[in-house]
């Protein structure tokens, strides 16, 4: 199976998003992925359930909804998360994980668990049975544009590894510095999907449709 694309919404122009999500149909994106940030779990404050009600009436393209708030069981409805959609908690920022975890499930929608760059992949000793996917986040989160975390790609070959030995299908997400050099390193190491922003699919130097092309070529 080849890797699949999530657009990063935080780095598209907002005056033009409708032209964006034209283009990123035309590419056939799988996911359009969503930061969602309160100032406190993470020190950015990103988009909200309005956004993601105005986006869903420009396209059907399903939404990677990454939320990066403290208690985001208090939250998940206000999102309406649909059949389809990935909805990621983070194992720091809810005591009740498997029961938030579960709750994405009832929607429909796949649950996710993301990982920061020091989180220990012991977080999913209990939950690993409840999860869809791991997000592997290979910056800090918080802030488009960082650079890569060294130690994070070594991270993605021991979640492959993980899962393999917990009988787990869970495919595996990664966030941050996706450029087209890091996405062959990070699909040799067991990535499935490729949350892309300004380092591959949104950079100026080409049209969006030619980096998604080179990006599809990275990720096969």
């Amino acid at each position: 199976m080849s890797g699949k694309i999530s657009a990063s919404l935080m780095c598209v122009d907002f005056a033009s998003i409708r032209d964006s999500i034209r283009a990123l149909e035309a590419a056939r994106v799988e996911y359009l992925h969503i930061d969602i940030m309160d100032g406190s779990f993470v020190p950015n404050f990103t988009l909200g359930p309005d956004f993601v009600r105005s986006l869903r009436s420009m396209t059907d393209i399903p939404c990677d909804i990454h939320l990066m708030v403290w208690e985001p069981e208090r939250h998940i409805a206000s999102f309406s998360p649909k059949e389809g959609d990935i909805v990621s908690v983070h194992a720091e920022s809810t005591v009740h994980l498997q029961r938030t975890l579960q709750m994405i499930r009832d929607t429909g929608a796949h649950a996710a668990i993301a990982l920061n760059p020091a989180t220990p992949l012991y977080s999913m000793d209990y939950v690993v049975d409840d999860l869809d996917a791991v997000l592997v986040m290979t910056v800090n989160p918080g802030y488009a544009g960082q650079k890569l975390v060294p130690a994070a790609l070594q991270k993605i070959g021991e979640t492959r590894k993980y899962l393999m030995e917990h009988g787990s299908n869970a495919l595996i997400e990664v966030d941050g510095n996706v450029s087209l050099e890091n996405a062959v390193k990070m699909r040799e190491l067991g990535a499935d999907i490729f949350v892309a922003g300004t380092s591959s699919l949104f950079m100026k130097e080409r049209s969006l449709l030619d980096n998604a092309q080179a990006l599809r070529i990275a990720i096969t």
